[in-house]
C-alpha cells in the first residue's frame, strides 16, 4: 500500500502560511507581562530574603536603581508587589511591540498591508 499524502490547494497552503506567520499581540502582551512581573517580583523577594551584602547597609542597591524609572519601587516586600505591577506593564508593552513589529515585517514579506494586533 502506497503512502499517500493529502494534496492541498494553493489557497489552503497560503491560508496555513498566513496563520502560522502571525503572532497575536494580545497573547504576547499577557505572556511577556506575566514573565516580566514575576521575574521582578522574585528578584526583589530573593534580595529581601538574603539581606544586605557584607559591608553594606542597603539591600540590592543595583536593583533598587529601578526606583528612578518605577515610582514607588523599592527592594522591600511591598516593593516586590509594586515591582510586579511595573514588570508586568513593561513586559506587556515589550511583548506587544515585538508582535506588532514581527507581524508588520511578515506582512511586508508576503506583500500584505500591515495591521496592528
Amino acid at each position: 500500500m502506497a503512502n499517500q499524502e493529502p494534496q492541498l490547494s494553493m489557497e489552503q497552503l497560503r491560508s496555513i502560511k498566513h496563520a502560522i506567520v502571525r503572532l497575536r499581540a494580545a497573547v504576547m502582551s499577557v505572556v511577556f507581562g506575566l514573565v516580566g512581573g514575576t521575574a521582578l517580583f522574585l528578584m526583589t523577594i530573593w534580595l529581601v530574603l538574603l539581606g544586605p551584602a557584607p559591608g553594606q547597609t542597603t539591600v540590592g542597591p543595583t536593583l533598587g536603581s529601578l526606583r528612578y524609572y518605577f515610582p514607588g519601587y523599592k527592594v522591600t516586600v511591598l516593593g516586590s508587589f509594586i515591582g510586579f505591577f511595573y514588570g508586568a506593564l513593561t513586559g506587556a508593552l515589550v511583548g506587544w511591540i515585538i508582535a506588532v513589529v514581527y507581524n508588520a515585517l511578515a506582512n511586508k514579506r508576503h506583500g500584505e498591508r500591515s495591521r496592528l494586533s
